[in-house]
């Protein structure tokens, strides 16, 4: 949807846009993201298996359980599989 298809707020939105995008990098990022969370809202919950998964496999690549793949071999296997 473009500005066109949007009618008597047109103009509303346009100004928001036009002062938004005159603000410092900074404070236009912080916008993005202030915008970015009310589409996709944190879920508590799901933050905290992800913390209880990154802990797990932490321990793992700690205590030798499992061993490190460097990321461009990563890639690479990622191709060649991509490749066939």
């Amino acid at each position: 949807m473009d500005l066109t298809t949007l009618g008597a707020n047109n103009m509303r939105l346009q100004d928001l846009i036009d002062e938004a995008s005159a603000l410092p990098v900074d404070e236009r990022a912080l916008v993005v993201e202030s915008l970015l969370k009310s589409l996709n809202p944190i879920e508590a919950n799901i933050d905290e298996k992800w913390v209880q998964v990154a802990e797990s496999r932490l321990h793992e690549l700690d205590s030798g359980s499992v061993n490190p793949v460097p990321g461009d071999e990563v890639f690479r296997k990622i191709r060649s599989r991509l490749q066939k």
